[in-house]
């Protein structure tokens, strides 16, 4: 496959969750000084010309400039935002919009939004696109919500546990997070079974099996000693996912 180059780094260093962008983010680029020094020794029609394309140079640069800048501080939103995610995977992503992030930042949910495209992270868990740290919500029934990422995560896993022989249908998933305090349609279910690329339940009783291939575009879930089969009932009655997840300052 094509070598992504990501954009910048994620990792932890002392518990702390650090931020970095990669070189080519920020390059370095200046003005010559011999340019500069040709207008100095320039009059007339040919100063000005020199002086406008001066001016549009330094105007460049100061876009380079704000264009990293305006990264840097997106990314360090998503990751102060999303390091449960970070930690312990999809089942730990929680809602986040690109206009929760441009609120959160004083920014125009479009500068966010160009900010964040075609732009990659390498992370703990792989390099990931930056529209990974987004997810839409589904509220629960303890008041918050839990992200679409996260209840297609917990179908995988009621699927890959499930008894070959009685494979669960869309009906008996949606019961089961329904009691698990995130209630969602049957349809809905569906839906995101088909976005895993996980067949109907009469369909995966024929060929035998209950795996379920990997959520496309996420890397593998690294449990990392917690129980595979944890719900995705809030434990502070906001959002879904582990217990309690530590969101350390950057």
């Amino acid at each position: 496959g094509n070598y992504v180059r990501p954009d910048c780094v994620i990792w932890r260093h002392l518990g702390l969750w650090q931020v970095a962008l990669a070189p080519e983010a920020r390059p370095n680029v200046g003005l010559q000084r011999d340019y500069q020094r040709l207008i100095q020794l320039t009059s007339g029609a040919d100063a000005d010309y020199l002086r406008g394309h001066l001016q549009e140079a330094r105007w460049l640069l100061k876009a380079i400039e704000s264009r990293a800048d305006t990264l840097l501080r997106v990314v360090r939103c998503l990751v102060r935002e999303q390091s449960g995610f970070l930690e312990f995977g999809p089942q730990a992503l929680h809602p986040l919009t690109l206009r929760e992030v441009a609120a959160k930042l004083d920014l125009h949910e479009s500068t966010v939004s160009r900010a964040v495209a075609g732009k990659f992270a390498h992370t703990p868990r792989g390099t990931l696109p930056l529209r990974a740290f987004f997810a839409s919500g589904i509220g629960t029934d303890a008041g918050g919500s839990a992200s679409s990422t996260a209840i297609q995560d917990r179908i995988r896993k009621l699927v890959a546990n499930e008894d070959p022989r009685k494979p669960l249908s869309d009906a008996k998933l949606a019961d089961t997070l329904k009691k698990e305090g995130v209630p969602v349609a049957r349809r809905t279910v569906a839906k995101y079974r088909e976005a895993l690329q996980i067949p109907a339940s009469h369909e995966r009783v024929r060929v035998g099996t209950a795996s379920a291939p990997q959520s496309p575009g996420m890397p593998p879930i690294v449990e990392g000693g917690h129980d595979a089969n944890r719900s995705l009932r809030p434990a502070d009655g906001r959002h879904a996912g582990p217990a309690q997840l530590r969101r350390d300052p950057l």
